[in-house]
């Protein structure tokens, strides 16, 4: 089976930052493969943008070599690469003052019918500056989109400023705010596992489901972000965002469609009804953690703050029993853990289904397992429906707990996308339904803030866990305290 490609119209994009670690790892390759897929329609440009000083072929040598070093061999094509990169621009501009942008004037007049797609592949201190000089240099016209990137604020005061830096300038259907989880394959197949079979939305409650896990776990330390981390942390990094996210489209409620504002709507409805965690309860809900010296991807690591080079109590891990106070999911916790250091790099989604209420099997080493859906978004997309079945065989009832199994990269015959790849053509195509609206980013901030609040208040520390191993102690009795435990993906 093979998926269908649909050209997309020609468009512009711009990229600042357009010699940062964003472009050069994820962008140049992601926009590299939609060529190569056919989706492009000519003329068609990517203007790179930034302060350094460079030449177009400096620029196109740049994108050369950054497409050989983060494509797969496999997947390289020299002559698809030499078409992509002479389609490569480039303006080296100042996004505080006038400096360049007189050039991207120039190099964009005449193009106005072309879609204009704006990356802001930067830090939010330049959204406002980089904005404004858009505007000023009257490079908005009625096919313009603008990306922005995390991190989207801090915290609630700070997300909202950023939302009304980017409303002075933008109307807010111009705005993608890009979270790259939610252009997975698995993420949207969440959706059409819910939404295009009738077998799971009856069961997709209380009544049903005991808990639902969330777990994005990375076998990475700090790779060189020791200023932002220490600044972030795990809560701010991934659960604002990623894992918030994700929860939102397990948990939301059926849109009337598969439209952009009637997707978003229904997870505004799940971030607003997300119960209070703070000073009075932050201690029995949530675990902080921090890895110490241990032994990582086949060899040893050290630990947070050898990295860090300075004493800090930021958290490298979270551990939170989230809930949901509506007629859907009263009394289902939803369980969210995330942390850096882990034994491997895995992001699942786990509905755990409860228990049959009667067991006809009497026999005491006949164990009836409750049924649960593994939703794997990386490092191998796939779906896993954990069931009873009875062992085969002669000898009586053998009961046994396995999985069908459904590979993406086993049972279709396509490349496997990289979630940017698709995110990217999105923007082209103005579908805004994987990107977060600004009331969406704000909301999500009203349930973090008090925990960041509480942490402060409190005192509440993080408690170390050795690299290589799943995280504190504590995160084990945050779940086992309720009678359940954290699902093993090895």
């Amino acid at each position: 089976m093979s998926s269908q490609i649909i050209p997309v119209d020609p468009f512009d994009y711009i990229v600042f930052g357009g010699t940062g670690d964003l472009a050069e790892r994820k962008l140049l390759p992601a926009l590299y493969h939609r060529q190569a897929a056919g989706q492009f329609s000519e003329p068609t440009r990517i203007i790179g943008a930034s302060r350094s000083e460079k030449s177009q072929e400096e620029y196109q040598a740049f994108a050369m070599a950054a497409l050989k070093e983060h494509i797969k061999p496999k997947e390289f094509d020299q002559a698809e690469a030499d078409k992509f990169v002479q389609r490569l621009d480039y303006v080296a501009l100042d996004a505080k003052s006038d400096k360049g942008w007189d050039i991207l004037v120039e190099k964009l007049k005449g193009s106005e019918e072309r879609v204009r797609a704006f990356y802001m592949a930067v830090g939010p201190s330049l959204f406002g500056d980089i904005s404004e000089n858009i505007r000023q240099h009257g490079l908005i016209t009625d096919k313009t989109r603008v990306v922005v990137e995390k991190p989207l604020g801090r915290d609630l005061a700070s997300a909202r400023e950023l939302n009304d830096t980017i409303a002075k300038v933008f109307k807010e259907e111009q705005v993608f705010r890009i979270d790259h989880y939610l252009g997975k394959e698995t993420v949207q197949n969440l959706m059409a596992l819910r939404f295009a079979n009738v077998l799971y939305e009856p069961l997709w409650n209380s009544a049903h489901i005991d808990h639902v896990q969330i777990n994005v776990s990375e076998s990475v330390g700090l790779e060189g972000r020791a200023g932002y981390y220490d600044n972030a942390g795990a809560l701010r990094d991934m659960v604002q965002n990623h894992l918030v996210q994700l929860m939102c489209l397990v948990a939301m409620e059926p849109p009337a469609s598969m439209d952009a504002e009637n997707v978003r709507d229904e997870k505004l409805k799940v971030l607003r009804s997300l119960k209070r965690i703070d000073a009075g309860n932050t201690d029995k809900l949530t675990v902080r953690g921090q890895y110490k010296a241990g032994a990582s991807d086949g060899g040893p690591v050290s630990g947070y703050l050898d990295e860090l080079g300075k004493p800090s109590n930021i958290e490298t891990y979270v551990a939170i029993k989230a809930e949901i106070s509506n007629w859907r999911w009263n009394g289902v916790p939803f369980y969210l853990r995330t942390g850096k250091r882990m034994p491997n790099r895995v992001s699942e989604i786990v509905i755990n289904f409860k228990a049959v209420p009667h067991s006809i099997f009497g026999a005491a080493d006949q164990v009836v397992h409750a049924n649960q859906l593994v939703i794997r978004l990386q490092p191998d997309e796939a779906v896993q429906q954990w069931i009873m079945i009875k062992d085969p065989g002669p000898g009586g009832m053998r009961l046994r707990h396995v999985p069908l199994d459904m590979s993406f990269a086993e049972n279709f015959d396509v490349r496997h996308p990289d979630a940017y790849e698709r995110l990217l053509l999105d923007v082209i195509r103005n579908n805004q339904t994987l990107f977060m609206r600004g009331d969406e980013v704000e909301a999500a901030w009203e349930w973090i803030d008090p925990i960041l609040t509480a942490w402060e208040q409190t005192g509440q520390l993080a408690q170390t866990y050795t690299a290589g191993t799943s995280g504190p102690s504590q995160a084990i009795g945050l779940i086992e305290r309720d009678g359940r435990t954290w699902y093993d993906n090895d």
